[in-house]
């Protein structure tokens, strides 16, 4: 079975793609479709099924039968910073550009990881109110959070959302691992005592959000 995944980044195919190995997961740009739609959502659902109606839609001229899309929208919430950088992980740029920068560049993962960082542990020194956000893992406490979209056509469609909880480092300087990608260098796990980019495939696969919310979806898939 094919299914459309509605993502450009070649990560994300592969960390799906280990858990869904019985299928064949294939992106837009495999599939020759322009796909880059505008992200206006407030939160991980709403971009997630901007995406996956995108693609679904762009998709449909290809297959005979409607396509299955899968969309995830994901990203990093710091307890400290109450949830962001959150849905604007992607385009976070520090604490002057929260959201983004107005005119759309982004800066290295290197320079978002340092600062985030340094806007935690500023936040954590001045003792901002958490706002209801539970330190799980203690001051610097965060989560990961996946909202992934099943979509079988525009009036049905499955919703599954997961997180990992984990706590940002003290210092870049302590970054470590090279797996992953995007904030897991920075990422702390306590009970592995390791980041998440030192984490096997495997082991992030069966804790983190997405690999969690791909299982979800898988099951639904089952039952169709």
């Amino acid at each position: 079975m094919k299914i459309y995944l509605a993502t450009g980044n070649l990560n994300k195919k592969r960390e799906i793609s280990q858990v869904l190995p019985d299928f064949e997961v294939v992106i837009p740009k495999e599939m020759g479709i322009d796909f880059d739609p505008e992200e206006t959502g407030t939160d991980f659902y709403q971009n997630s099924m901007i995406k996956a109606l995108d693609l679904w839609h762009k998709a449909r001229s290809l297959e005979k039968e409607p396509p299955l899309v899968m969309a995830d929208d994901s990203g990093i919430c710091v307890d400290a910073l109450d949830g962001a950088p959150g849905v604007w992980s992607a385009r976070y740029a520090g604490p002057d550009f929260m959201k983004g920068k107005p005119d759309g560049s982004k800066i290295s993962q290197e320079e978002q990881n340092r600062f985030l960082i340094e806007q935690t542990t500023a936040a954590v020194a001045s003792g901002t109110p958490n706002n209801g956000f539970l330190y799980q893992n203690g001051p610097r406490s965060c989560h990961y959070s996946c909202s992934m979209v099943l979509l079988i056509n525009p009036s049905r469609f499955f919703i599954a959302q997961e997180t990992m909880e984990g706590s940002v480092i003290d210092r870049i300087e302590d970054a470590r691992g090279s797996g992953g990608f995007g904030y897991d260098p920075i990422i702390y796990l306590p009970q592995f005592q390791k980041t998440v980019a030192e984490l096997s495939a495997d082991q992030k696969n069966a804790i983190s959000h997405r690999g969690k919310a791909t299982r979800a979806i898988l099951q639904v898939i089952k039952t169709l």
